[in-house]
Protein backbone atom coordinates (compact mmCIF):
# COMPACT_ATOMS: atom_id res chain seq x y z
CA UNK A 1 0.00 0.00 0.00
CA UNK A 2 1.57 3.33 -1.06
CA UNK A 3 2.45 5.63 1.84
CA UNK A 4 2.84 9.41 1.76
CA UNK A 5 3.66 12.17 4.19
CA UNK A 6 0.82 14.30 2.78
CA UNK A 7 -2.24 13.44 0.72
CA UNK A 8 -4.21 16.24 -0.96
CA UNK A 9 -7.71 15.23 -1.98
CA UNK A 10 -9.16 17.36 -4.76
CA UNK A 11 -7.31 19.20 -7.54
CA UNK A 12 -9.42 22.32 -7.61
CA UNK A 13 -8.17 25.76 -6.61
CA UNK A 14 -7.41 24.83 -2.99
CA UNK A 15 -5.76 21.50 -3.78
CA UNK A 16 -3.55 22.69 -6.63
CA UNK A 17 -2.52 25.93 -4.94
CA UNK A 18 -1.62 24.03 -1.79
CA UNK A 19 0.31 21.40 -3.76
CA UNK A 20 2.18 24.06 -5.73
CA UNK A 21 3.08 25.99 -2.57
CA UNK A 22 4.44 22.84 -0.95
CA UNK A 23 6.16 21.64 -4.12
CA UNK A 24 8.25 24.78 -4.55
CA UNK A 25 9.18 25.09 -0.87
CA UNK A 26 12.49 23.41 -0.01
CA UNK A 27 11.17 22.61 3.46
CA UNK A 28 8.98 19.89 1.89
CA UNK A 29 11.56 18.59 -0.60
CA UNK A 30 12.10 15.42 1.43
CA UNK A 31 8.35 14.88 1.96
CA UNK A 32 6.25 12.65 -0.28
CA UNK A 33 3.00 14.21 -1.46
CA UNK A 34 0.06 12.63 -3.28
CA UNK A 35 -2.59 14.66 -5.14
CA UNK A 36 -5.86 12.80 -5.78
CA UNK A 37 -8.79 13.81 -7.98
CA UNK A 38 -11.57 11.86 -9.68
CA UNK A 39 -11.24 13.97 -12.87
CA UNK A 40 -8.36 14.57 -15.23
CA UNK A 41 -9.08 18.34 -15.16
CA UNK A 42 -9.24 18.63 -18.96
CA UNK A 43 -12.54 20.54 -19.13
CA UNK A 44 -13.58 24.09 -18.34
CA UNK A 45 -15.83 23.06 -15.47
CA UNK A 46 -16.01 26.39 -13.63
CA UNK A 47 -15.28 30.10 -13.71
CA UNK A 48 -13.69 32.02 -10.86
CA UNK A 49 -13.99 35.78 -10.50
CA UNK A 50 -12.42 38.13 -7.99
CA UNK A 51 -11.40 41.76 -7.61
CA UNK A 52 -7.85 42.88 -7.04
CA UNK A 53 -5.76 46.05 -6.91
CA UNK A 54 -3.32 46.29 -9.79
CA UNK A 55 -1.23 43.32 -10.90
CA UNK A 56 -1.63 39.92 -9.25
CA UNK A 57 -0.08 36.47 -9.31
CA UNK A 58 -2.71 35.09 -11.73
CA UNK A 59 -2.62 37.91 -14.29
CA UNK A 60 -1.03 35.72 -16.98
CA UNK A 61 -4.00 33.36 -16.69
CA UNK A 62 -6.78 35.96 -16.57
CA UNK A 63 -9.30 35.61 -19.40
CA UNK A 64 -10.97 39.01 -19.09
CA UNK A 65 -10.96 42.05 -16.79
CA UNK A 66 -13.33 44.94 -16.16
CA UNK A 67 -12.80 48.23 -14.35
CA UNK A 68 -16.46 49.28 -14.51
CA UNK A 69 -19.50 47.48 -13.11
CA UNK A 70 -23.25 47.91 -13.34
CA UNK A 71 -25.60 47.41 -10.40
CA UNK A 72 -29.34 47.53 -11.03
CA UNK A 73 -32.54 46.94 -9.15
CA UNK A 74 -35.98 48.22 -8.34
CA UNK A 75 -34.76 51.77 -7.68
CA UNK A 76 -31.18 51.71 -8.92
CA UNK A 77 -29.46 51.75 -12.31
CA UNK A 78 -25.83 52.57 -11.67
CA UNK A 79 -22.69 52.21 -13.78
CA UNK A 80 -19.59 52.94 -11.76
CA UNK A 81 -15.83 52.62 -11.77
CA UNK A 82 -14.34 50.24 -9.21
CA UNK A 83 -10.86 51.85 -9.27
CA UNK A 84 -8.35 51.06 -7.84
CA UNK A 85 -9.73 47.53 -8.30
CA UNK A 86 -10.11 45.41 -11.41
CA UNK A 87 -12.67 42.64 -11.65
CA UNK A 88 -10.92 39.58 -13.02
CA UNK A 89 -12.24 36.40 -14.62
CA UNK A 90 -10.26 33.16 -14.53
CA UNK A 91 -11.46 30.08 -16.39
CA UNK A 92 -11.00 26.73 -14.71
CA UNK A 93 -9.33 25.14 -17.75
CA UNK A 94 -6.67 27.87 -17.93
CA UNK A 95 -5.94 27.41 -14.23
CA UNK A 96 -5.65 23.62 -14.60
CA UNK A 97 -3.48 23.84 -17.72
CA UNK A 98 -1.05 26.04 -15.83
CA UNK A 99 -0.91 24.48 -12.38
CA UNK A 100 -1.43 20.78 -13.06
CA UNK A 101 1.76 20.34 -15.16
CA UNK A 102 3.69 22.36 -12.54
CA UNK A 103 2.47 20.15 -9.73
CA UNK A 104 3.14 16.94 -11.65
CA UNK A 105 6.69 18.11 -12.40
CA UNK A 106 7.75 18.35 -8.75
CA UNK A 107 9.85 15.23 -8.03
CA UNK A 108 8.26 14.62 -4.62
CA UNK A 109 4.63 14.93 -5.80
CA UNK A 110 2.60 12.07 -7.26
CA UNK A 111 -0.61 12.61 -9.22
CA UNK A 112 -3.31 9.92 -9.18
CA UNK A 113 -6.81 9.84 -10.58
CA UNK A 114 -9.58 8.15 -8.62
CA UNK A 115 -12.75 8.88 -6.72
CA UNK A 116 -12.26 8.92 -2.96
CA UNK A 117 -14.76 6.60 -1.28
CA UNK A 118 -13.63 6.78 2.33
CA UNK A 119 -11.20 8.56 4.65
CA UNK A 120 -10.43 6.61 7.82
CA UNK A 121 -8.28 8.21 10.51
CA UNK A 122 -6.26 5.77 12.56
CA UNK A 123 -3.94 6.35 15.49
CA UNK A 124 -0.79 7.09 13.52
CA UNK A 125 -1.97 7.51 9.93
CA UNK A 126 -4.96 8.00 7.65
CA UNK A 127 -6.29 5.38 5.25
CA UNK A 128 -7.69 6.85 2.02
CA UNK A 129 -9.72 4.46 -0.11
CA UNK A 130 -10.46 5.24 -3.75
CA UNK A 131 -12.36 3.31 -6.41
CA UNK A 132 -9.15 1.60 -7.51
CA UNK A 133 -6.50 1.91 -4.77
CA UNK A 134 -5.83 2.43 -1.08
CA UNK A 135 -3.27 4.92 0.26
CA UNK A 136 -1.80 5.72 3.66
CA UNK A 137 -0.95 9.28 4.63
CA UNK A 138 0.46 10.94 7.71
CA UNK A 139 -1.61 14.06 7.04
CA UNK A 140 -4.58 14.48 4.69
CA UNK A 141 -5.91 17.73 3.26
CA UNK A 142 -9.41 17.22 1.93
CA UNK A 143 -11.55 19.50 -0.23
CA UNK A 144 -14.49 17.08 -0.15
CA UNK A 145 -17.42 19.14 1.10
CA UNK A 146 -20.01 17.35 3.24
CA UNK A 147 -23.08 19.61 3.60
CA UNK A 148 -24.59 17.43 6.32
CA UNK A 149 -22.06 18.69 8.89
CA UNK A 150 -23.45 22.23 8.80
CA UNK A 151 -27.10 21.30 8.19
CA UNK A 152 -27.36 19.25 11.39
CA UNK A 153 -27.29 22.39 13.55
CA UNK A 154 -29.33 25.58 13.77
CA UNK A 155 -26.97 28.00 15.50
CA UNK A 156 -25.47 29.16 12.20
CA UNK A 157 -27.93 29.54 9.29
CA UNK A 158 -26.93 27.88 6.03
CA UNK A 159 -27.94 29.53 2.77
CA UNK A 160 -26.76 28.68 -0.72
CA UNK A 161 -25.42 30.85 -3.48
CA UNK A 162 -26.77 28.80 -6.37
CA UNK A 163 -26.73 29.63 -10.04
CA UNK A 164 -27.00 28.45 -13.61
CA UNK A 165 -24.87 30.21 -16.19
CA UNK A 166 -24.95 30.24 -19.97
CA UNK A 167 -22.05 31.44 -22.05
CA UNK A 168 -23.84 32.69 -25.14
CA UNK A 169 -22.72 33.95 -28.53
CA UNK A 170 -24.76 36.29 -30.72
CA UNK A 171 -24.50 37.21 -34.39
CA UNK A 172 -24.79 40.96 -33.80
CA UNK A 173 -23.01 43.20 -31.30
CA UNK A 174 -25.20 43.58 -28.19
CA UNK A 175 -22.89 43.61 -25.17
CA UNK A 176 -20.73 46.31 -23.64
CA UNK A 177 -17.52 44.37 -23.19
CA UNK A 178 -16.04 47.08 -20.96
CA UNK A 179 -18.63 46.70 -18.18
CA UNK A 180 -19.62 43.73 -16.03
CA UNK A 181 -23.11 43.47 -14.58
CA UNK A 182 -22.24 42.74 -10.96
CA UNK A 183 -25.80 42.46 -9.63
CA UNK A 184 -29.06 43.21 -11.41
CA UNK A 185 -31.98 42.82 -9.02
CA UNK A 186 -34.54 43.95 -11.59
CA UNK A 187 -35.61 40.31 -12.05
CA UNK A 188 -38.67 39.14 -10.06
CA UNK A 189 -37.53 38.36 -6.51
CA UNK A 190 -40.34 35.89 -5.67
CA UNK A 191 -39.64 36.19 -1.95
CA UNK A 192 -35.91 35.52 -2.36
CA UNK A 193 -32.71 37.39 -3.12
CA UNK A 194 -32.32 36.90 -6.89
CA UNK A 195 -30.18 38.71 -9.43
CA UNK A 196 -28.59 38.39 -12.84
CA UNK A 197 -24.83 38.42 -13.26
CA UNK A 198 -23.47 39.20 -16.74
CA UNK A 199 -19.82 39.06 -17.79
CA UNK A 200 -19.40 40.29 -21.39
CA UNK A 201 -16.38 38.62 -22.99
CA UNK A 202 -16.77 40.61 -26.23
CA UNK A 203 -19.45 42.54 -28.08
CA UNK A 204 -21.00 39.23 -29.11
CA UNK A 205 -20.22 36.90 -26.20
CA UNK A 206 -21.17 36.90 -22.53
CA UNK A 207 -21.60 34.68 -19.52
CA UNK A 208 -25.14 35.22 -18.22
CA UNK A 209 -25.93 33.75 -14.80
CA UNK A 210 -29.14 33.61 -12.81
CA UNK A 211 -28.07 33.67 -9.16
CA UNK A 212 -29.89 33.30 -5.85
CA UNK A 213 -28.95 33.69 -2.20
CA UNK A 214 -31.51 31.38 -0.60
CA UNK A 215 -31.95 28.20 1.38
CA UNK A 216 -33.23 25.88 -1.34
CA UNK A 217 -32.28 25.17 -4.94
CA UNK A 218 -34.67 25.52 -7.87
CA UNK A 219 -35.67 23.15 -10.63
CA UNK A 220 -33.30 23.41 -13.59
CA UNK A 221 -35.94 24.82 -15.93
CA UNK A 222 -36.65 27.74 -13.58
CA UNK A 223 -33.07 28.98 -13.84
CA UNK A 224 -33.13 28.55 -17.61
CA UNK A 225 -36.44 30.34 -18.10
CA UNK A 226 -35.18 33.27 -16.03
CA UNK A 227 -32.08 33.55 -18.25
CA UNK A 228 -34.16 33.40 -21.43
CA UNK A 229 -36.52 36.09 -20.15
CA UNK A 230 -33.69 38.37 -19.06
CA UNK A 231 -31.91 38.11 -22.41
CA UNK A 232 -35.13 38.86 -24.26
CA UNK A 233 -36.09 41.83 -22.08
CA UNK A 234 -32.62 43.41 -21.99
CA UNK A 235 -31.14 42.61 -25.39
CA UNK A 236 -34.20 42.25 -27.57
CA UNK A 237 -35.23 39.42 -29.86
CA UNK A 238 -31.70 38.28 -30.67
CA UNK A 239 -30.51 34.93 -31.91
CA UNK A 240 -27.83 33.28 -29.85
CA UNK A 241 -26.13 29.95 -29.33
CA UNK A 242 -25.24 28.47 -25.94
CA UNK A 243 -21.51 27.71 -26.04
CA UNK A 244 -21.05 26.46 -22.45
CA UNK A 245 -23.19 25.96 -19.36
CA UNK A 246 -22.35 25.84 -15.69
CA UNK A 247 -24.15 25.15 -12.44
CA UNK A 248 -22.92 25.85 -8.95
CA UNK A 249 -24.06 25.88 -5.35
CA UNK A 250 -21.79 27.43 -2.73
CA UNK A 251 -22.62 27.32 0.99
CA UNK A 252 -23.09 30.72 2.64
CA UNK A 253 -22.64 30.21 6.37
CA UNK A 254 -20.51 31.21 9.35
CA UNK A 255 -20.54 27.62 10.57
CA UNK A 256 -17.10 26.82 12.10
CA UNK A 257 -15.96 24.10 9.70
CA UNK A 258 -12.53 24.15 11.34
CA UNK A 259 -13.93 22.39 14.41
CA UNK A 260 -13.98 19.15 12.39
CA UNK A 261 -10.25 19.32 11.69
CA UNK A 262 -7.92 16.95 13.47
CA UNK A 263 -4.15 16.90 13.52
CA UNK A 264 -4.23 14.35 10.69
CA UNK A 265 -7.25 15.40 8.58
CA UNK A 266 -7.61 19.05 7.60
CA UNK A 267 -10.41 20.51 5.46
CA UNK A 268 -9.48 23.00 2.73
CA UNK A 269 -11.39 25.16 0.25
CA UNK A 270 -15.15 25.35 0.60
CA UNK A 271 -15.02 22.27 2.84
CA UNK A 272 -12.80 24.20 5.24
CA UNK A 273 -14.96 27.32 5.29
CA UNK A 274 -12.64 29.29 2.99
CA UNK A 275 -15.57 30.84 1.11
CA UNK A 276 -16.59 34.36 2.12
CA UNK A 277 -19.82 33.63 4.07
CA UNK A 278 -21.80 36.67 2.90
CA UNK A 279 -20.93 36.47 -0.81
CA UNK A 280 -19.73 32.96 -1.62
CA UNK A 281 -16.52 34.27 -3.22
CA UNK A 282 -13.88 31.62 -2.61
CA UNK A 283 -10.98 31.76 -5.06
CA UNK A 284 -9.14 34.86 -3.89
CA UNK A 285 -9.41 33.93 -0.22
CA UNK A 286 -8.17 30.43 -1.08
CA UNK A 287 -5.15 31.92 -2.86
CA UNK A 288 -4.27 33.70 0.38
CA UNK A 289 -5.05 30.81 2.73
CA UNK A 290 -2.95 28.16 0.95
CA UNK A 291 0.46 29.85 1.52
CA UNK A 292 -0.54 30.70 5.10
CA UNK A 293 -1.28 27.02 5.70
CA UNK A 294 2.07 26.01 4.24
CA UNK A 295 3.91 28.47 6.48
CA UNK A 296 1.95 27.16 9.46
CA UNK A 297 2.87 23.55 8.64
CA UNK A 298 6.53 24.48 8.91
CA UNK A 299 6.05 25.58 12.52
CA UNK A 300 5.07 22.07 13.62
CA UNK A 301 2.12 23.41 15.62
CA UNK A 302 -1.14 21.40 15.87
CA UNK A 303 -3.30 21.70 12.74
CA UNK A 304 -6.38 22.10 14.91
CA UNK A 305 -5.12 25.55 15.92
CA UNK A 306 -4.98 26.87 12.35
CA UNK A 307 -8.00 29.16 12.08
CA UNK A 308 -8.74 32.81 12.70
CA UNK A 309 -11.78 34.83 13.70
CA UNK A 310 -12.18 38.55 13.07
CA UNK A 311 -14.86 41.21 13.24
CA UNK A 312 -15.81 40.64 9.59
CA UNK A 313 -17.24 37.29 10.61
CA UNK A 314 -19.78 39.17 12.73
CA UNK A 315 -20.82 41.33 9.76
CA UNK A 316 -21.23 38.20 7.64
CA UNK A 317 -23.20 36.52 10.40
CA UNK A 318 -25.66 39.38 10.79
CA UNK A 319 -26.34 39.58 7.06
CA UNK A 320 -26.91 35.83 6.83
CA UNK A 321 -29.21 35.93 9.87
CA UNK A 322 -31.30 38.60 8.11
CA UNK A 323 -31.42 36.76 4.79
CA UNK A 324 -32.28 33.47 6.49
CA UNK A 325 -35.33 34.94 8.23
CA UNK A 326 -36.27 37.54 5.59
CA UNK A 327 -34.70 36.43 2.34
CA UNK A 328 -36.57 39.04 0.33
CA UNK A 329 -34.60 41.88 1.98
CA UNK A 330 -31.43 41.04 0.10
CA UNK A 331 -32.03 43.30 -2.88
CA UNK A 332 -32.87 46.27 -0.62
CA UNK A 333 -29.67 45.84 1.38
CA UNK A 334 -27.34 45.55 -1.59
CA UNK A 335 -29.09 48.28 -3.58
CA UNK A 336 -28.80 50.66 -0.62
CA UNK A 337 -25.10 49.95 -0.26
CA UNK A 338 -24.30 50.59 -3.92
CA UNK A 339 -26.61 53.60 -4.10
CA UNK A 340 -25.10 55.40 -1.11
CA UNK A 341 -21.48 54.26 -1.05
CA UNK A 342 -18.65 53.96 -3.54
CA UNK A 343 -18.32 50.58 -5.18
CA UNK A 344 -14.60 50.52 -4.39
CA UNK A 345 -15.35 50.92 -0.67
CA UNK A 346 -17.90 48.09 -0.77
CA UNK A 347 -15.39 45.79 -2.48
CA UNK A 348 -12.75 46.75 0.07
CA UNK A 349 -15.22 45.87 2.83
CA UNK A 350 -16.09 42.52 1.25
CA UNK A 351 -12.37 41.84 1.00
CA UNK A 352 -12.06 42.29 4.81
CA UNK A 353 -9.64 45.19 4.35
CA UNK A 354 -11.57 48.18 5.72
CA UNK A 355 -10.99 50.03 8.97
CA UNK A 356 -13.69 50.64 11.59
CA UNK A 357 -14.63 54.08 10.23
CA UNK A 358 -15.08 52.68 6.73
CA UNK A 359 -17.10 49.79 8.10
CA UNK A 360 -19.39 52.22 9.89
CA UNK A 361 -20.07 53.89 6.55
CA UNK A 362 -20.99 50.54 5.01
CA UNK A 363 -23.26 49.23 7.76
CA UNK A 364 -25.17 52.52 7.96
CA UNK A 365 -26.03 52.51 4.25
CA UNK A 366 -28.99 50.05 4.46
CA UNK A 367 -31.95 50.45 6.80
CA UNK A 368 -30.59 49.76 10.30
CA UNK A 369 -33.57 48.02 11.96
CA UNK A 370 -32.97 44.51 10.49
CA UNK A 371 -29.31 44.63 11.53
CA UNK A 372 -30.14 45.88 15.02
CA UNK A 373 -32.63 43.05 15.46
CA UNK A 374 -30.12 40.49 14.18
CA UNK A 375 -27.43 41.82 16.52
CA UNK A 376 -29.83 41.78 19.46
CA UNK A 377 -30.72 38.14 18.80
CA UNK A 378 -27.06 37.17 18.50
CA UNK A 379 -26.09 38.91 21.74
CA UNK A 380 -29.03 37.85 23.85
Amino acid sequence: MPKYDYIIIGAGAAGLLLADAMGKDEFFASKTILVLDKDNKSKNDRTWCFWERGKGQFDDLIFKTWDTIYVGGQQLQKSTSIAPYNYKMLRGIDFYNHFLPKVKAYPNITWAQGEVLNIDEKEYEVLVTTSSQKYLGQTVFSSLYDPSTSLKQDKFPVLQQHFVGWQIKTKQSVFNSNQATFMDFSVPQKGNTRFMYVLPLSDTEALVEYTLFSEHLLEKNEYEEAIKTYISENYGDIKYSIEETEFGSIPMTCYPFHQHNTNRIFQIGIAGGWAKPSTGYTFYNTSRQAPKLVDYLKTGKPLTDFHENNRFLLYDMLLLDILYENNHLGHEIFESMFKRRKASLILKFLENETNLWEELKIVTAPKPIPFIRALFKRVF
